[in-house]
């Protein structure tokens, strides 16, 4: 049992990992100042959160694990994010896709895991999703100004949410770790949080005069640690000063 909690709990942080390290990639390099520092703030709130969880996961597994152990001395396959959260900034609209349809699930995660029978991860939830109700203002207003904007931006947007709906549904899959943490009423089904992850996200889209794509098939892999070609790279930047350095002090 505490091994699934473990492996449910990397379900949970790793995604905040890897997204606030893509996030954190922008730094300096927002459309404007404003933006610029928001979307830093919503990298830090993410790596906040990862703390956290990985916190608490050090503690369940002990052997000498650490926040710092769990985030820069895993393999590739050892991580479970989703394929989304590793996606490129290709554009400002990509990285505003990205965040936008994360967003809308990891609040939808966070109200059902704030009842969680584990009563950490329901003080985890409870203290981050005031950050991430912020998270999903922030990133809906962004697909609306840019969707129902210029020519241009309306453009670059679409093609954004058609290229990274296909990662939308692996949002939605059950790992063992999963099912075994909703059966003791630790983990949230997310199989149930889909109806209104799609609700809540087309309201937006037609809010924003974009179209909703019609996939068939989608891509999986990132809960099973098999993650695309993007991810080795950014987990060489993300552990380079760790493993060039072991075991260094601050």
């Amino acid at each position: 049992m505490q091994n699934n909690l473990v492996q449910y709990i990397y379900g949970i942080a790793d995604n905040a990992l890897i997204l606030g390290q893509r996030l954190g990639e922008l730094c300096g390099h927002g459309p404007n100042l404003e933006t610029d520092i928001a979307m830093t703030n919503i990298a830090l709130d993410l790596l906040g959160q990862t703390r956290s969880y990985y916190q608490y996961a050090a503690q369940l597994s002990g052997e000498n694990a650490t926040e710092d152990t769990i985030a820069f001395l895993r393999n590739e396959r050892e991580y479970k994010n989703v394929l989304l959260a590793e996606q490129p900034n290709t554009d400002f609209a990509y990285s505003i896709c990205r965040q936008f349809l994360y967003d809308e699930f990891h609040l939808l995660l966070l109200e059902e895991l704030q009842n969680s029978a584990d009563e950490t991860l329901a003080a985890i939830a409870k203290k981050s999703i005031k950050e991430v109700r912020y998270h999903v203002r922030f990133s809906s207003d962004w697909i609306k100004r840019l969707g129902d904007g210029t020519a241009e931006s309306h453009e670059k947007m679409q093609t954004a949410i058609n290229d990274l709906w296909t990662f939308t549904d692996e949002l939605f899959h059950q790992t063992e770790a999963d099912i075994s943490m909703v059966s003791q009423n630790i983990g949230v089904d997310v199989t149930k949080l889909k109806a209104d992850f799609y609700n809540n996200v087309n309201e937006v889209l037609q809010e924003a005069t974009l179209e909703t794509p019609e996939l068939k098939y989608f891509q999986k892999g990132g809960k099973q640690g098999v993650h695309s070609e993007h991810m080795g790279y950014l987990l060489a930047d993300l552990q380079y000063m760790q493993r060039s350095f072991p075991n260094m002090n601050w």
